[in-house]
């Protein structure tokens, strides 16, 4: 009787279990989605660069991401509200100077007046608490691009400008040995499939300095600067050129500077409500 009373507890403590989630990592751009007061537009930018605030990101271990990877608090992961997935990216503390590399695989974060979610460990060595954090993000272009050329789901795969030859890799790992290995291809046998995890990023930390910053409420981005001197003086904002665009000359229309989150939080607030659903908090 005791035998299978333990087996009928067996049984159910498995039936319990929540399904293990298997790893499809992929390319992905995505549909536009709404959160709080805006709407995000995805886009393929493998230059991108630009400031905000950075939140903990408090989803659970084991939950698939928008790219497809299992997620995993301890891993150097992040999440963008419209960069394609994967890319890689550095992020700067800018309140303490710290900096680490991530690499971004989900969509987020949906709270309004926040760019960036990290995971508990990339938080952590930023040193970031329970607060947001002012950062900086600068996309890492040829990681990123080789990422989207090697896994599945790319729209336009440049097989054609993709290396052949041989290339040299150095062994970190202390010994000095170095291995030659062939470059990795669209379709070969190194390029992940069903069930198979991205190479994970290492821990590290780089200290540098720290360069806090004022906080900004931008409502629009314009390449004349007559279009933003009219919108600024309708809109009781001031025009600053945007040093971050990447796109040629363009002129940012803001409200502030503040010296505080909920100062900027509040002016947020105001602009999503009159309608402006593009405005974001940045960080100059």
């Amino acid at each position: 009787m005791k035998k299978a009373v333990l087996c009928t507890a067996l049984f159910l403590a498995a039936c319990g279990r929540a399904p293990q989630a298997t790893p499809d990592p992929h390319y992905v751009a995505g549909a536009p989605w709404q959160a709080d007061g805006r709407w995000f537009y995805p886009r393929e930018d493998f230059a991108w660069q630009g400031s905000g605030l950075a939140v903990r990101d408090h989803g659970r271990n084991g939950e698939l991401t928008a790219d497809g990877e299992v997620r995993d608090r301890t891993a150097m992961t992040g999440a963008h509200q419209t960069l394609q997935l994967p890319a890689i990216v550095s992020v700067i503390n800018l309140e303490n100077g710290r900096e680490v590399v991530v690499r971004l695989n989900d969509r987020g974060p949906a709270q309004a007046g926040r760019m960036l979610s990290l995971s508990a460990r990339a938080a952590d060595l930023l040193g970031m608490g329970d607060s947001p954090a002012r950062v900086r993000v600068v996309e890492h272009e040829a990681e990123s691009r080789r990422l989207a050329e090697t896994i599945p789901g790319a729209p336009t795969l440049e097989i054609s400008t993709a290396p052949r030859e041989g290339v040299m890799q150095t062994d970190l790992g202390g010994k000095g040995s170095t291995i030659v290995g062939a470059a990795v291809q669209a379709g070969d046998s190194a390029t992940p499939k069903a069930g198979q995890a991205l190479s994970a990023l290492p821990a590290e930390v780089r200290q540098g300095m720290a360069a806090p910053g004022m906080l900004w409420v931008e409502i629009m981005d314009l390449t004349s600067h007559y279009g933003a001197i009219v919108q600024a003086a309708r809109s009781g904002a001031v025009v600053r050129p945007d040093l971050t665009a990447g796109h040629g000359m363009m002129w940012a229309v803001r409200y502030g500077p503040f010296t505080t989150i909920q100062d900027a939080d509040s002016a947020l607030r105001r602009a999503l409500a009159a309608g402006l659903t593009g405005s974001h908090i940045i960080v100059e």
